[in-house]
């Protein structure tokens, strides 16, 4: 008997951005830990999904200190009751030595973004991790830190799940720079990288050329873009400025029927809520939290273009300004997918969704 086969047209979506899996997406999360937005609440999609097996939370100083981020890293798993993830800290300054110690004259030299934000640099370098979470939360750990460097924990982690792990860098690009320069053989072993950072066809943020992470650490993020990953991602401010945070979306947020109580706290306290109860038309983005959300569900993402990309790392006004390449670019540089544009509906129903307590 001979069988009948009939041949039917599907629309076959080939980005590898687009194609979903039953099995857990194994993460390592590099990320300059803050409380709630956005690198908090982008740690607690991650660890809430059932899509996801979070490995592991590194921390590198960019927004916070590093030792800071272990202490807000800790204190969010505690109150989502992941207290099995690990929370080790990395990198506590970029490549460039010394940098952190002349930040204000290379404003004066290289210009000052519409943000004038300058994370760790713009404060003092904490004690120890728990002095920083004793300090802000009253009250003892449930649980501690490795004690290994996060550098090391990457290498090994990326080691013992050869081709499954993704990192999302949602931070500067230090702890992951120094784990392919320290071991180059892990960098085949990747499966894919992530990374909030760059701004490509728009101005920059922290100065006019260049977008924070990538500026806090341009000698790291090229280091990563030139290392021959699988595949490479690029959460920019091409993107992640087109995703508003208003003063109604964020009374949303904090009016979620399962918000954890202590986060409902962490809003209220939050710098976000000053600024909207000053001006009701005031707005922010939400970066990081788009990087979880692609990884979660990749069909959020609805255009990319491929391009050759790099980071200028010659100390002049163009310092951590990234560049794309439409054809070839300079000798050295690879080809990564810049995200341009997303389904916002698809991203805000599955942040509120995560952010809450599970069932």
């Amino acid at each position: 008997m001979k069988l009948k086969i009939v041949a039917c047209t599907t629309l076959l979506i080939t980005s590898s951005l687009l194609t979903l899996s039953n099995a857990q997406e194994k993460v390592i999360l590099d990320t300059d830990m803050v409380e709630l937005f956005d690198d908090g609440l982008a740690m607690v999609m991650l660890a809430n999904s059932d899509k996801i097996d979070l490995l592991g939370v590194v921390t590198v100083s960019g927004n916070t200190w590093s030792r800071e981020g272990v202490a807000y890293g800790i204190r969010q798993l505690e109150i989502i009751g992941k207290n099995n993830i690990p929370v080790v800290e990395g990198a506590r300054y970029p490549l460039r030595a010394s940098r952190h110690e002349a930040i204000e004259l290379e404003q004066t030299l290289f210009g000052i973004g519409p943000s004038n934000y300058l994370g760790a640099f713009a404060t003092k370098e904490p004690q120890s991790w728990l002095s920083v979470y004793e300090s802000s939360y009253k009250n003892k750990p449930a649980y501690l830190p490795k004690t290994q460097h996060g550098v090391d924990f990457i290498i090994e982690t990326i080691r013992a799940h050869p081709g499954e792990i993704t990192i999302a860098a949602i931070g500067p690009c230090t702890n992951i720079a120094l784990a392919i320069r320290k071991d180059p053989e892990i960098i085949p072993l990747v499966k894919k990288i992530i990374y909030m950072g760059g701004a490509f066809e728009v101005p920059g943020n922290t100065t006019p050329a260049a977008e924070f992470n990538w500026w806090y650490d341009p000698e790291a993020a090229k280091m990563c873009l030139r290392a021959p990953f699988k595949e490479q991602i690029v959460v920019g401010l091409d993107v992640t400025d087109k995703v508003f945070l208003t003063k109604a979306r964020y009374e949303e947020l904090k009016q979620l029927p399962k918000l954890y109580p202590e986060f409902k706290m962490m809003f209220a306290n939050s710098w976000y809520e000053k600024k909207f109860s000053k001006d009701e038309h005031a707005y922010s983005y939400v970066w990081d939290l788009l990087v979880s959300a692609i990884i979660i569900d990749p069909s959020i993402v609805t255009k990319t273009s491929t391009q050759w990309l790099d980071v200028n790392t010659e100390y002049t006004q163009d310092y951590g300004r990234s560049l794309a390449y439409k054809i070839q670019g300079p000798i050295g540089t690879l080809q990564g997918e810049i995200v341009h544009e997303i389904d916002e509906d698809k991203f805000w129903f599955l942040t509120k969704a995560l952010i809450q307590k599970q069932d």
